[in-house]
């Protein structure tokens, strides 16, 4: 059986088996994932249809009427699940358990699979295998979803969801078979859920000696997301669906330490994942969260607006644009205008690639510093993970708040979580410089300016989310 024999192990080909330790219980629980792969599916497919009638219904419905509540009309009981509920959580959950979601819950990646079956089975063109394509598809949704209000409006929300969930299938009728294509190369969060996973205290663990085994037993594994799971070192690129749990009794779901793979150079510090964290986890996405509470923003709008006005300049000040461009809603009286379009794109992508830089001064000083290959400004920069963790939780649980206090829900805990969740971020990031600059031996001089310039970044994000939540 291959729950008794799982966690035997050869020295060398040819030696003894000898029992190291019973499977474990998370052993046990990849085996189990794997066994039940019917019911999981019967799971992703029951959240496919509660997805497809949360995205597509509330389109179709008036304005909330006043005095309304999220359990009483469809409209704001679909903006709670998607943007209160389910987007937090699914961070939550990538930071705890790994990408869980990816591959036991998603309804696009189960359906972008599920259509590859009966699709053309084209190969995959090299334009698309481009690594850099999660993060602008990342980039562009987050931006594009600020312009047309995709957290307040259920047409935008189908416009954006929908339209994903519509490319995804494409790219599984073009190209794979029974392989998820548009989840490896092109979903836009995929990059994100890359860079979260790398600290999650659980993930398929590799032994690579047992694989390598002559004898090892051989049964058919079908990896979706197309990871080599022989040379498996991150947890990056696993969807943690359990497929591949027992196989050649060398995969195991095991604990690890939370630090463990950034610490580790046995597993890469690519230079999109780094990118992705600095510019988009850190960079855009924070930009997105706060510029509608920013001061700066709206002085900016209000003397540009004035500087316009002044020279009887008003094509910009116009709010005929359509809604799938710009938010225009004329029965909420909410419309923006070609500058509120303008300055939100502005302060998006010149704010976050400006913070972004910023940030990016910190691994790049420090790894100079030390001048030590395994610890690249990549690494360095993914020593904030943690911080890019509790940011975009931050962020996303800001919706979550809005909903509850409409609810008049109590919140007097909200200030002690926000602080408590910030301060674990930025001690996190912390201890991983710390951890990586002592593994370089050296000049005590250098090494304290290496923690100096790693201050630099975990200091600038714990200022703005207290501007956030704490000033403004």
């Amino acid at each position: 059986m291959l729950e008794q024999t799982l966690y035997f192990h050869r020295q060398r080909p040819g030696a003894a088996l000898l029992p190291l330790l019973k499977p474990t219980p998370l052993a046990r629980l990849g085996l189990l994932l794997r066994r039940h792969r019917r019911i999981i599916l019967s799971v992703q497919w029951a959240i496919v249809v509660v997805y497809a009638a949360l995205v597509i219904a509330p389109a179709f419905l008036p304005l909330p009427q006043a005095g309304a509540h999220i359990w009483d009309n469809l409209r704001l009981f679909a903006q709670f699940c998607f943007w209160g509920l389910w987007w937090p959580g699914v961070m939550i959950a990538t930071v705890s358990l790994g990408r869980v979601w990816c591959g036991l819950f998603c309804p696009e990646g189960a359906i972008s699979e599920w259509v590859s079956h009966y699709g053309r089975g084209k190969p995959v063109p090299v334009w698309l295998k481009w690594s850099g394509w999660p993060f602008v598809a990342f980039v562009a949704t987050t931006v594009y979803g600020q312009l047309v209000s995709v957290y307040e409006y259920p047409q935008a929300a189908l416009l954006v969801l929908g339209g994903s969930t519509v490319a995804a299938v494409g790219i599984g009728l073009l190209y794979g078979r029974e392989k998820r294509i548009w989840c490896r190369y092109l979903c836009p969060a995929s990059g994100v859920f890359a860079v979260l996973a790398k600290i999650a205290p659980l993930h398929y663990k590799v032994d690579r000696a047992a694989w390598d085994r002559p004898d090892a037993p051989v049964e058919p594994l079908n990896c979706a997301p197309l990871v080599d799971v022989r040379r498996m070192t991150s947890a990056s690129e696993c969807h943690a669906c359990g497929r591949c749990a027992g196989q050649r009794e060398a995969v195991a779901l095991s604990a690890r330490s939370p630090f463990a793979e950034i610490l580790s150079a046995e597993s890469p510090a690519r230079t999109t994942d780094a990118l992705t964290l600095i510019y988009g986890v850190l960079g855009v996405a924070t930009a997105a969260f706060q510029w509608t509470v920013s001061p700066w923003f709206l002085r900016a709008k209000l003397a540009v607006a004035d500087w316009l006005v002044e020279r009887e300049f008003f094509a910009l000040l116009d709010n005929d644009a359509p809604w799938w461009l710009l938010t225009h809603y004329p029965e909420a009286s909410d419309q923006f205008t070609w500058l509120d379009g303008a300055l939100i794109l502005a302060y998006l992508l010149i704010g976050g690639f400006l913070l972004g830089s910023l940030l990016l001064a910190g691994p790049t000083i420090a790894a100079r510093l030390l001048k030590n290959g395994r610890s690249s400004w990549q690494r360095f920069a993914l020593a904030l993970t943690p911080l890019g963790a509790a940011s975009v939780i931050l962020g996303l649980s800001m919706l979550t708040v809005s909903h509850l206090k409409a609810e008049h829900f109590w919140l007097g805990w909200l200030p002690y979580f926000r602080a408590g969740l910030l301060g674990a971020g930025c001690l996190g990031s912390l201890w991983l410089a710390l951890s990586l600059v002592r593994r370089r031996a050296g000049g005590r001089l250098r090494s304290l300016g290496a923690v100096a310039a790693m201050l630099l970044p975990i200091g600038t994000m714990a200022a703005v989310w207290s501007l956030v939540f704490f000033v403004w």
